[in-house]
Parts: C-alpha cells; sequence; structure tokens
C-alpha cells in the first residue's frame, strides 16, 4: 500500500472515525482503524462492534492496498504535523509494519492485517428517507437531554424515534426520558418514512450524529430496519445496532388536563433559577414556585447554607399553587425552548407539568415535580 494525501484532509477524517475507538479494548484489532486505499481514494473505518464509521477522503494512491493502524496514535501524530503537511503512509501487506512520512518526521507504526478487522453486516435495511440536516439537528438537540443514563433501564437509554398520525398528517417523532422529565419533538414526515419501525437509537450513536451534523448542511439519508440504522453525511456514513428493547407508552405521561396556565419571560425566568439554586444542595437542587396571582416566588432553603428567594412578575390568574421542581431539570428544558416566552401548565404539586414554547408547538416537554 502506498499513499499520499494532505494532512487536513486525513485529521478532519480521523477527527470523525477514532471517536468511536474505545481507549481500552481487549480486543486489539479494535483499537485500530482500518485504511483501505483504492482508486484515488483512502477509505477510513473504525468500530465498537455497536457503532462503525466510515469516511472516503481524496488521496494519491500509488499502490491500492489495505491495513489497520492504532488509531489514537495515529490521530495523535497526524494532529502534531504542521498545517499544509503531506502525509505518506507506505507499507507492505505482510510486515506488520506501516511507514508514515510527513517533511522530516518519520513514524514506523504497527499494524495489523486489514482481514482481522470485523464488518458490521447491516443486512436489509427496509426504510430509506431524506432528511434536512437542520431538521434531524432538531429531532436530536431538543431530546437528548432528556436520555436516561441508568443502565438497567437500557431501554431508556436512547432516543425512540417513530411515526405517528396527527390530525390526519404523519409526522416524525423524537422521544427521550429518564423518568424525571420527557422531551418530545415532531417534524412532518418525509416520503419513505411513513411505516418505518419504531426504533431507539443509542446514546453514543446519538452523540456522533451530533457532532458529524454540526456544520453540515446538506441532507442526510436515513436508512433503518428493526435492528440497525444507518446515516449518511456526504463522505461519512454512520451505522449504529439499535437497542433493543421496547420503549414504554410515553404518552400516558403527558397530561392533558392540566388547566393552570403560567406564561414566563423565558430568560428572565432561567436567570432567576440559576441565582436562587446557587445556594440549593448538590443531591437537592431543588427550587420551590409559589405562584399567586400575577406573581411568581422562587426560593430555596438549604439547612446548611441559608436560603434564597426571587420574585417575578408573571401572566398567571389561575388559583394559587406551591409547586418543587429539580433547577437543573429546569434550566435544561428551557433552554431548549425557543421563543421568548415558556408557557407551564400546571395540575397540583404532585402532578407532572407540561412546558412549551407555546400552545402546539413541535417541541414539548414534561417535568415531574418534587417535594420542598
Amino acid at each position: 500500500m502506498k499513499v499520499t494525501l494532505e494532512r487536513a484532509s486525513l485529521l478532519k477524517s480521523l477527527g470523525h472515525v477514532h471517536r468511536v475507538v474505545e481507549r481500552r479494548n481487549t480486543i486489539p484489532i479494535l483499537s485500530n482503524v482500518l485504511l483501505q486505499a483504492n482508486g484515488g481514494a483512502l477509505v477510513l473505518k473504525a468500530t465498537d462492534l455497536d457503532l462503525e464509521i466510515t469516511e472516503s477522503v481524496a488521496a494519491d494512491v500509488g499502490q491500492a492496498g489495505a491495513t489497520t493502524l492504532p488509531a489514537h496514535t495515529l490521530y495523535d501524530i497526524v494532529r502534531k504535523l504542521p498545517d499544509g503537511a503531506q502525509v505518506s503512509l507506505e507499507g507492505a501487506a505482510d510486515a506488520g509494519q506501516l511507514l508514515l512520512r510527513s517533511g522530516r518526521s518519520r513514524f514506523t507504526l504497527q499494524s495489523l492485517p486489514e482481514t482481522d478487522f470485523p464488518d458490521m453486516a447491516t443486512g436489509d435495511l427496509s426504510h430509506q428517507f431524506t432528511l434536512a440536516a437542520g431538521d434531524l439537528k432538531k429531532l436530536i438537540d431538543k431530546t437528548q437531554f432528556a436520555i436516561s443514563t441508568e443502565e438497567t433501564r437500557y431501554y431508556l437509554n436512547g432516543i425512540f424515534m417513530h411515526t405517528v398520525d396527527v390530525d390526519g398528517q404523519t409526522m416524525l417523532r423524537a422521544v427521550a426520558t429518564d423518568g424525571h422529565r420527557l422531551a418530545r419533538v415532531e417534524i412532518p414526515a418525509p416520503a419513505g418514512a411513513g411505516g418505518m419501525p419504531g426504533v431507539i437509537i443509542p446514546r453514543k450513536a446519538v452523540a456522533e450524529i451530533q457532532k458529524l451534523i454540526e456544520d453540515l448542511t446538506a441532507d442526510v439519508v436515513i436508512e433503518m430496519s428493526t435492528t440497525k440504522a444507518r446515516f449518511t453525511f456526504g463522505a461519512v456514513v454512520l451505522t449504529s445496532k439499535l437497542i433493543d428493547g421496547t420503549f414504554p407508552d410515553y404518552s400516558r405521561v403527558i397530561p392533558s388536563g392540566n388547566d393552570k396556565r403560567l406564561v414566563v419571560e423565558r430568560e428572565v425566568f432561567a436567570k432567576a433559577v440559576d441565582r436562587v439554586s446557587t445556594i440549593s444542595s448538590e443531591r437537592g437542587r431543588a427550587v420551590k414556585l409559589a405562584l399567586g396571582d400575577g406573581k411568581l416566588t422562587l426560593s430555596v432553603t438549604n439547612p446548611d447554607s441559608g436560603s434564597a428567594l426571587e420574585e417575578l412578575e408573571v401572566d398567571y390568574d389561575s388559583t394559587a399553587l406551591d409547586i418543587g421542581f429539580n433547577a437543573k431539570y429546569l434550566l435544561d428544558i428551557t433552554a431548549q425552548l425557543d421563543s421568548d416566552t415558556a408557557l407551564f401548565r400546571l395540575a397540583d404539586p404532585g402532578s407532572p407539568t407540561l412546558i412549551q414554547d407555546r400552545e402546539g408547538s413541535a417541541a414539548l416537554y414534561v417535568l415531574m415535580p418534587m417535594r420542598v
């Protein structure tokens, strides 16, 4: 194998693929990135057996071939090479070593044969559709914070993506919950998404998708079956196993009869919550909301450090209500809202509260109260 390419191109691709590789591996080949040089391109591939990322980058291929190299070591070497440098990779298939040259730098790296590298066979991906990068970003960004990290409830360790019928229109919906809060966002379903299986995209795949769509403006091609999902971002292809479990019937926890309506200035409210929660205990993080006619009083009491209180003028004309919430969860949700105001629909101190930008907005959040 002999291939030469720009350092910037190689670094960008390694940046995408090396993140999948776990730093500690009992299987040596999983610490490596697969390099395949052929027909004017170098293809890089990395996997942890649950997630696989492949990227193709333009290169000058002097001799076609393939090998695998330690992913993190290779990334660190290329990262430390000077800007604008050319990188040459050269090695014999049976030598077990590869020579990396750039300017006056020489690195001889131990390689493992490409035949040992696992291939994540996807089988038949039954559904395919195209989604604008901005729409996929919206579905993920506005729900991922609510993904559970509790390993025993593994079926909550991802985003549930599925289609639903809303007033005769098919919508693509993303839902995440950890039992304390729930995030639900929907967009009109693209052509081809109708009838797709409901799938749970794992947390690690969600994090990688978030990074890959950060600067993307092109559309994303999504292919799915009941066990795997593939996302194509131009030259980058991410394939992930799906969580094998049943997502709970989340519609049962979305309240429909909450009759008390509170409208607050979103930023003013968030800053006030952040201020009063400064003295809350790390364990409790509880903030009390006392609602009266046109007034909201936020308060925190911590036996170890004192108390805090702040009053806000709000739009509220129902009966007086005292309710407590986890301050961090409140801030997480208000950070996802897009408009200047936040709409709270409340029932009583023990029932879940509904939070939205406004009536009928695409994003909806449910927050369980705390005892205060």
